[in-house]
């Protein structure tokens, strides 16, 4: 066994011996979904994290995402084997932002995509995802004002779809918003019979041609569902890779070269492994951040699936 399959036996190894699990983001290069232990987005990995008996956590994702690992897990070791590896839109708004908007609208309702630091869910009301976030927005009693942060996107998705007037921080994910209609319009001409399916992180401008605005989780369980044989997929290309193997019989195309996240894709599995076997670089959140912090989480967590 020599070369990549060596380093996936030898990363096999080493997480049984270290007691840990391997959480691998729908965005991460495909071999590192391939050995993963398990596969997923932001949120549900963190909870399979709190859940699972493993004591440590090797997050193959982004600096975010392990934080939330952290919240809900601080009794585990939460391992992110890039320490570089950052999200532009989570770095868009700092805590000191949030700080300002709320000392002069104290009496509105902070929303907060879980695509953010631990400061800043800490300084929020409650937490969404991109398949929940209708849903929060909806709980919210409708006299009260709602500020949503960090994706303009995102807000203005979900404004359109719950019929909730918001305001929200000007932030975006670099990568969706690098999906233009003209991409999306030579996608659909070269593809006639094909559904185009994009995340809510991407303009609006394309969200309103598509067929379906679904987070990953959400395309996963759409593409599996629908008896069409053809997608255009408009989010990050790392989720191709689960998508072709839970269908094999059909054809999925990425709608632009350009839907590539670099901090996703920093991670490989030489990472993984010298993670493993120094167990660093770890993340920490401080226990007065991790308790505001879960105190959003858990609000969004309360919320029911199905809100009128």
């Amino acid at each position: 066994m020599t070369g990549q399959d060596g380093l996936k036996g030898e990363i096999r190894k080493l997480l049984r011996e270290r007691n840990a699990v391997m959480l691998a983001h729908n965005y991460q290069r495909d071999e590192i979904q391939e050995i993963a232990d398990i596969t997923g987005d932001s949120l549900g990995l963190s909870q399979e994290a709190a859940r699972c008996e493993a004591q440590v956590i090797v997050f193959c994702g982004v600096h975010f995402m392990a934080e939330s690992a952290a919240i809900l897990a601080p009794d585990k070791t939460v391992l992110l084997p890039r320490l570089d590896a950052g999200c532009p839109m989570a770095d868009m708004i700092t805590a000191d932002d949030l700080r300002d908007y709320r000392a002069t609208h104290p009496e509105a309702v902070v929303v907060t995509y879980v695509n953010s630091s631990a400061e800043v869910k800490a300084l929020s009301d409650i937490c969404c995802t991109s398949g929940n976030a209708v849903n929060v927005v909806r709980s919210i009693p409708e006299n009260r004002e709602i500020y949503m942060v960090p994706d303009r996107n995102l807000a203005l998705y979900v404004e359109k779809a719950s019929g909730r007037r918001l305001t929200w921080f000007d932030g975006f994910c670099p990568t969706h918003e690098r999906l233009k209609v003209e991409a999306a319009e030579r996608a659909r001409e070269a593809h006639p019979d094909a559904l185009l399916v994009v995340h809510p992180e991407c303009p609006p401008e394309v969200v309103e041609m598509a067929d379906a605005v679904l987070s990953t989780a959400g395309m996963y369980s759409f593409c599996r569902r629908s008896e069409a044989r053809e997608f255009l997929i408009g989010t990050e290309m790392g989720i191709l890779y689960r998508l072709r193997k839970e269908n094999p019989g059909k054809t999925f195309h990425l709608v632009s070269r350009a839907l590539i996240c670099p901090n996703m894709k920093l991670t490989t599995l030489e990472d993984v492994h010298d993670s493993l076997e120094s167990l660093s670089p770890v993340v920490t959140v401080s226990p007065d951040i991790r308790s505001k912090a879960l105190s959003a989480l858990d609000a969004m967590l309360r919320v029911p699936r199905d809100v009128s």
